[in-house]
């Protein structure tokens, strides 16, 4: 198989299919803004999720719970201004999905019609099945999610890798059959052992998107600002950092302050 990178204009849900059909990687990352999202964008990123992770990364709660509905939308509007390229997949919150069908279906239409974006994220497997037939036969793409689902965090009660024993690497085996014979245009797993990902990917026609997951999947998602350095507290074994902004951006900060306080900002040149 080919693994030449190819000139997309538009990623679009069959584009993900061929390009994992023809063995090239897909690259996704998150944005919860319209500048990130188009600094993003023009980088050359297939997808871009507005994750429920803003929960985390710019509202500063503990766990992804609190984030509504509305605030997703308002992410997403944000995003999907400032792309040209990439897919945008936005997460429905926790509690918008998990209950009722038909709340599932009125969730996820409000995220497309009021947002613009192309597809939506669902966490879970058999236990979600209604909601996602129910989303799916109204035209809307779904993108799985399994192995670590963080809205179930308080469920797990931890972080740590799953599906290491065999019983819950069989389901998440079956849950991933089922998501792809419902319709699910891609799946994303989350932290669970490479070679049970390796597994996955190669049983479903459909992309397999991996966080913590290795190196067998059809492509790679991460934080964006786990990957630029921006947050420091966070090091899981699968986050590689390109940037170190966290220090660069406090040491600006740092200088600015200096150069206001000594009066050297602004100099002559930069004032009218």
């Amino acid at each position: 198989m080919s693994t030449a990178k190819k000139d997309y204009k538009r990623i679009t849900v069959k584009t993900l299919v061929d390009m994992k059909e023809q063995g090239e990687k897909i690259a996704m990352l998150t944005a919860y803004d319209f500048t990130m999202a188009k600094i993003v964008d023009a980088a050359g990123i297939d997808v871009i999720l507005v994750g429920d992770s803003a929960s985390n990364v710019m509202a500063g709660h503990e766990t992804t719970l609190p984030i509504t509905l509305d605030q997703m939308i308002y992410h997403a509007s944000s995003v999907v201004r400032g792309i040209e390229r990439a897919l945008v997949v936005v997460d429905l919150p926790f509690g918008s999905y998990q209950s009722d069908s038909k709340e599932a279906l009125r969730s996820a239409i409000r995220i497309m019609k009021e947002s613009g974006a192309h597809a939506v994220k669902l966490e879970g497997g058999k236990e979600i099945k209604d909601s996602i037939k129910k989303i799916l036969n109204a035209g809307i793409p779904v993108m799985g999610h399994l192995g670590l689902t963080p809205q179930s965090i308080y469920k797990f009660g931890t972080y740590t890798v799953r599906a290491r024993e065999e019983a819950e690497a069989q389901k998440l085996r079956e849950d991933a059959l089922m998501l792809e014979k419902l319709g699910c245009f891609a799946i994303v797993l989350e932290k669970v052992p490479a070679a049970l990902a390796t597994e996955v990917a190669q049983s479903v026609s459909v992309p397999v998107i991996g966080i913590g997951a290795g190196g067998g999947v059809d492509g790679q998602v991460l934080v964006t600002h786990d990957m630029l350095g921006m947050t420091h507290e966070f090091s899981p074994r699968f986050l590689r950092r390109y940037l170190d902004l966290y220090n660069d951006m406090s040491n600006a900060f740092g200088q600015y302050v200096n150069d206001v306080k000594s009066k050297d900002f602004p100099n002559d040149s930069e004032q009218y």
